[in-house]
């Protein structure tokens, strides 16, 4: 988890740091490391003129890998690590609502448009089969409704998307310091 000393002013920073450090890790055996897919998050969610704050979240989706009390993931997992709710119980003290939130569902997400859209699934690449086996599987009806009445659904949706899309081998992105700024002025105008 974050460190209890992290504020407005480090936050940022230590995110960067979890990148430096962690960044090269396999990205769930994919083609790329896991900077990579959420670089390319970000990148897509520019080239489609995303807020800020979906960039945010596109960039940050899977941060709670990087810091899991539950460990990293593997191929191997027969249980959930529940990156997405780590991710966003780390981002939800220093980020606006949508981008930790956005993070916090796009695994529900996920399991949605396997719900909703019986192409969808064939879409997914066999690592993300895998989990989304480990995470409950396509939704329930009942499910479903639920989703829907959440305020960020649409927003996670759409991240869920990127994070789909966002496993090319050699896409050229910025780096993480090139969000550095974008990063900081979410976190100045929600903790201010």
């Amino acid at each position: 988890m974050i460190k209890t000393t992290a504020d407005k002013t480090t936050i940022v920073a230590i995110l960067g740091d979890m990148f430096e450090r962690r960044g090269a890790e396999s990205y769930l055996g994919e083609n790329v490391s896991m900077a990579e897919h959420m670089l390319q998050g970000a990148t897509l969610a520019e080239r489609d003129g995303a807020s800020n704050e979906l960039i945010a979240a596109a960039l940050l989706h899977d941060i709670g890998h990087f810091s899991g009390e539950f460990g990293t993931y593997s191929p191997d997992d027969t249980h959930d690590r529940h990156h997405d709710a780590t991710g966003g119980d780390i981002l939800k003290p220093f980020f606006p609502a949508q981008v930790s939130e956005c993070v916090r569902l796009h695994v529900a997400a996920k399991r949605y448009l396997c719900a909703k859209d019986e192409r969808y699934f064939g879409k997914l690449s066999s690592a993300s089969v895998h989990t989304l086996s480990l995470q409950g599987g396509p939704m329930s009806d009942q499910e479903v409704l639920a989703f829907e009445l959440l305020a960020y659904h649409k927003d996670a949706v759409q991240v869920r998307k990127w994070d789909d899309e966002g496993k090319v081998a050699s896409m050229k992105t910025k780096s993480f310091s090139n969000y550095a700024d974008l990063l900081q002025g979410l976190v100045n105008s929600h903790t201010s």
